[in-house]
């Protein structure tokens, strides 16, 4: 009896310790964070990432980042939304800057401001650049957090233009120049066949935005700030489609639908001579360009500027609470200074504030590679990228248009006053 009594008090503090083990193992294990991310295959990119999230979870061990790749943008918010109704959201997700309008419709996504509870939070929030926030906040709050994001840019190759008499030094800085240098850079072969075209502007995927680097210079918009009203019918946007339908008509500029994916190819093969794109390609451009090459703003006409794009980071209202408040803290940490910096570098995007290009390795890789600014110093008169209520919607009704303006089989001015009407349609329900 007595050994009895002296092997139950020897096993009662033994099996508390057990229990206090096992409650603080529970509490120990890091909150899971499921974090979708748009990119369709492997590759350097998931490497970078990939490697936030390591460091991310190793300076947070309370939190696991978990990254998704959920393939292109366009794929990444339809599975992002499902997950959503289905109650199975994201903790995070990157997904277009102008998905927003879409995300706030769906009740999908948190502001942000609910998580920004200190001075440091807010100084923050204020040290993005002004640019990128014009699609990250409505109604007086703040949706997004700037992550990827860039502007367009035009891609020269200097040999080509140094070839035509041109300055290689100088890109053109207005619709004028850009179209004279645009019929000395094209060249033609012995049967009169084009070999390389003066300016390729890509229409597939993001036309929308390419119509942008035209209309903005022709100083209009394409959208209220509210996303509930279009201007497609407006003078100023149908001369700026012209002016990229005269492009091809007069041969200096491929004809038909130009695709996104092989315009920088088009650049390094020779095939083009300008290129319209992303600040996004940089990196690729350099990695890839055997000739040397030249990045310059976007040539203006009125006015000078360019359309914002890329995308944000979005926390999802639906995801448990700790996971939403581990997507905030990620969120911030990615985007501080140095981070910001790198990942402009190892990218090509634009690092999201000018604390990022204080660094002094932003400030060396500037110094070295002046292109990698170029972007940034078009933020000053950048507009936000176009976007509105049912974005997906309008933007196809816009991108038919315009691919039907260079096809050929309507005119600017009927295409978008088409375009116009199908779009009032589509917003009437949220005037």
């Amino acid at each position: 009896m007595q050994r009895k009594m002296f092997l139950k008090t020897l096993a009662a503090p033994a099996l508390a310790a057990m229990a206090l083990c096992a409650v603080t193992a529970h509490a120990q294990a890091p909150v899971e964070v499921p974090f979708y991310y748009p990119v369709a295959v492997g590759g350097p990119i998931t490497k970078v990432i990939d490697g936030y999230a390591a460091d991310f979870n190793k300076a947070h061990p309370q939190y696991r980042v978990v990254p998704i790749y959920a393939g292109t943008y366009q794929e990444t918010i339809v599975k992002a939304l499902t997950a959503h109704k289905s109650g199975k959201a994201p903790a995070t997700s990157v997904l277009l800057s102008t998905d927003m309008f879409t995300l706030i419709d769906e009740d999908a996504i948190a502001p942000i401001d609910d998580f920004v509870k200190t001075d440091a939070d807010r100084a923050w929030i204020k040290g993005f650049y002004p640019a990128f926030m014009a699609n990250s906040q409505t109604g007086g709050k703040t949706w997004g957090v700037p992550f990827q994001r860039s502007t367009v840019v035009m891609y020269y190759n200097k040999e080509a233009f140094k070839e035509a008499g041109l300055d290689p030094h100088k890109a053109p800085q207005n619709w004028k120049e850009l179209k004279e240098a645009a019929h000395k850079l094209t060249k033609k072969d012995a049967s009169g066949n084009v070999t390389q075209y003066g300016i390729q502007i890509p229409s597939t995927g993001f036309a929308y935005w390419m119509l942008q680097t035209l209309t903005t210079p022709n100083d209009v918009l394409l959208a209220n700030g509210a996303g509930t009203q279009v201007t497609f019918d407006h003078p100023k946007v149908i001369e700026a489609l012209d002016f990229w339908v005269n492009l091809t008509k007069e041969g200096v500029h491929p004809k038909g639908v130009v695709e996104w994916g092989t315009t920088p190819k088009d650049f390094f093969e020779k095939k083009a001579a300008i290129i319209i794109t992303t600040t996004g390609n940089l990196t690729n451009v350099k990695n890839n360009a055997k000739f040397d090459f030249g990045v310059a703003q976007i040539a203006g006409n009125l006015r000078k500027g360019s359309p914002t794009g890329g995308g944000n980071f979005y926390i999802f209202k639906k995801a448990p609470q700790e996971q939403q408040q581990a997507a905030f803290e990620f969120a911030k940490w990615i985007t501080q200074p140095e981070r910001a910096a790198q990942w402009s570098m190892d990218s090509g995007y634009v690092a999201v504030s000018q604390a990022a290009y204080d660094t002094p390795a932003l400030k060396k890789y500037g110094q070295d590679f002046p292109p990698a600014l170029v972007a940034r110093d078009q933020l000053p008169v950048s507009v936000a990228e176009f976007s509105t209520h049912d974005n997906q919607r309008v933007t196809k009704v816009l991108n038919d248009a315009i691919q039907a303006a260079l096809n050929g089989t309507k005119t600017s001015a009927q295409a978008m006053k088409d375009a116009q009407r199908e779009a009032d349609r589509i917003l009437r329900s949220y005037k």
